[in-house]
């Protein structure tokens, strides 16, 4: 309990100060304070084009965290077991890791168009972060277990089970929490750039051309509680699956 008043203080105590910068500003296009903003969210809900929006930014958004994390995971596993596989990756992995986010975007533009930006972007985000990090979990497992399933001809799916996922889990844990977020932050970066119309990005940038502060600071918002809710959901189902492994119970 003291817990949680702690943090609603601390969270009323940032609203409050919010408050008194836009009231000090006094100028509603530079700042707005939290209840404008929330007046403008409340706005935008009943808007058909609110919802849609944020379903097509959450399918794209959420499939390419999915399909960026499944590949670096199983692209880890195969650069672990195949040695000149993993040299192979380790070039295409750092330019990935490296290059500015907003290459990549410019150059899925010329290459698919504004359609499936997001969720093109979100992969190109997530997949390094999960490959180099399972990558590392695996490579500090205990060789005497890897010796002992390869002596006793232990099932591949006994030994993923048994000794894979449990070794590296707190990996795996530590990357799905930051690529939850940079997943978001990326595909919503590459929504505004490439002004795909019916998306959170677009509902972003409409609001900047009407220099409609409110309603900027409102999708932000929106922004911002789906990737909190999703992270939280996310977690608590991989926390659910491996308890034990997770040191949750």
């Amino acid at each position: 309990m003291k817990s949680r008043v702690r943090k609603i203080g601390i969270v009323a105590g940032w609203l409050a100060a919010w408050q008194a910068l836009s009231l000090l500003m006094h100028n509603s296009i530079v700042l707005v304070g939290p209840a404008e903003t929330v007046a403008a969210l409340c706005a935008l809900l009943p808007e058909g084009v609110f919802w849609s929006s944020l379903g097509t930014s959450f399918l794209q958004i959420v499939c390419g965290f999915l399909l960026g994390s499944f590949s670096g995971i199983a692209l880890a596993f195969l650069a672990f077991r195949k040695r000149l596989f993993g040299e192979v990756m380790a070039p295409f992995v750092t330019a990935l890791k490296t290059v500015p986010v907003a290459s990549f975007i410019i150059l899925a533009l010329i290459w698919f168009g504004s359609s499936g930006l997001a969720l093109f972007t979100s992969f190109i985000v997530v997949f390094p972060m999960l490959y180099l990090n399972t990558l590392e979990g695996l490579g500090s497992l205990d060789p005497k277990l890897m010796e002992m399933a390869q002596v006793y001809h232990i099932p591949a799916g006994s030994r993923l089970r048994c000794i894979y996922f449990p070794g590296i889990a707190s990996y795996l844990r530590g990357s799905f929490e930051l690529a939850l977020g940079m997943s978001w932050k990326s595909g919503v970066a590459a929504e505004v750039i490439g002004q795909h119309l019916g998306t959170i990005g677009n509902g972003l940038y409409r609001a900047k051309i009407n220099l409609d502060t409110a309603q900027l600071l409102a999708w932000t918002l929106v922004i911002i509680l789906i990737s909190y809710c999703f992270e939280k959901v996310f977690l608590a189902l991989f926390d659910r699956l491996l308890p034990y492994r997770t040191g949750n119970s």
